[in-house]
């Protein structure tokens, strides 16, 4: 009876040991998909994923290569300025001169051309001006003090009015530009647009630096609780300074990405364009009182934003529902986020 007692112990123990194992393992994968569940990005990825299951029965043509070709070609360069504007909010700001930005960097650059320059010295001069533009606007704001949304209301007229002046309000046409140039906008690579391997590269260092680098760390820092972060020996000022030139930079490089996709620079190019981008930033994460947000959760919201647009299109809405729309999902995005930061 003894040795039978034993047999039972030694038996019953590799079970037991198996149903903590099994319970255990249960209980990590219930805890790894509540803090998925929790992340802004794993929402809008199943929304994206739930859109694009319905509008494949919706219509015909979403589902088919040239479809899902023009919603890559539409976010990957404004993705690009994306990128910038997550920053800034991240560091507390906001930039509502990008679309003007743009504009200003194809039209520098097209009328440099036009005097004689070659295209690529061209672009290079235009994205540094639209990196000086963006460190007057930071020095407007750490120097003078005065509030980001200000600085850059003002600037986006100022550079809107510059394209207007450098243009005399007419297109500039660029036909004669090399094919190696038109290839960034135009060029194929492995039968993707160029352009898109230009923003995963954009993207991806980024967010990379984003979430390891120490003075991209400092961004998160300086958004959370400035004075604390001055404390620390954050040097503030420099952070957003920094930052603020890096979105114009950021916005220079998509103007001359659209120069060499259209051929032309047109003084009225990016009117409204803000509107979708500041609306990408927060729907995927990024929060107007700052410390908050993340690159792929900002990129998910200009994916989710251009799905839209191509479906409303696909579903032949009228334009001016479109617009109504994508302002009612920003009004949606900002509202979900004050309330979950009043929880918070």
């Amino acid at each position: 009876m003894k040795n039978n007692l034993i047999k039972k112990t030694v038996n019953d123990g590799p079970i037991m040991s198996e149903s903590n194992q099994l319970e255990k393992n249960t209980n990590s994968i219930l805890v790894f998909l509540k803090k998925m569940a929790s992340m802004r990005e794993f929402t809008l990825l199943i929304i994206i994923t739930v859109l694009f299951i319905t509008m494949s029965f919706a219509s015909e043509y979403f589902l088919t290569w040239g479809n899902m070709r023009a919603i890559m070609l539409s976010f990957s360069t404004e993705g690009i300025v994306v990128v910038g504007m997550t920053l800034l909010i991240i560091v507390g700001g906001i930039d509502l001169s990008v679309g003007a930005v743009m504009c200003l960097a194809m039209v520098m650059a097209g009328k440099l051309f036009m005097l004689g320059v070659d295209p690529w010295s061209a672009s290079v001069l235009s994205i540094l001006g639209c990196a000086f533009i963006g460190g007057l606007m930071g020095l407007c704001v750490t120097k003078i003090g005065l509030h980001h949304f200000i600085v850059t209301l003002a600037f986006m007229g100022l550079a809107r009015g510059l394209s207007m002046i450098i243009t005399q309000g007419t297109p500039i046409s660029l036909f004669t530009l090399p094919s190696e140039f038109k290839f960034i906008g135009q060029g194929n690579l492995f039968g993707i647009p160029f352009s898109i391997f230009i923003f995963f590269f954009v993207v991806i260092i980024s967010d990379y630096l984003l979430r390891n680098a120490t003075a991209f760390r400092k961004i998160f820092y300086t958004g959370s609780n400035e004075k604390a972060a001055e404390y620390s020996g954050v040097r503030t000022d420099r952070v957003k300074l920094g930052v603020t030139i890096l979105c114009s930079a950021l916005c220079g490089l998509a103007g001359i990405i659209y120069m060499s996709k259209f051929g032309a620079a047109t003084p009225s190019f990016g009117i409204g364009l803000e509107l979708n981008i500041i609306a990408a930033a927060v729907i995927g994460g990024a929060s107007f009182n700052g410390g908050q947000g993340s690159i792929f959760g900002a990129i998910l919201g200009i994916a989710l934003l251009s799905i839209v647009s191509s479906s409303l299109i696909l579903l032949d809405v009228s334009v001016y529902w479109q617009d109504f729309i994508k302002g009612l999902i920003l009004l949606i995005a900002v509202a979900a986020d004050h309330l979950l930061h009043k929880k918070k």
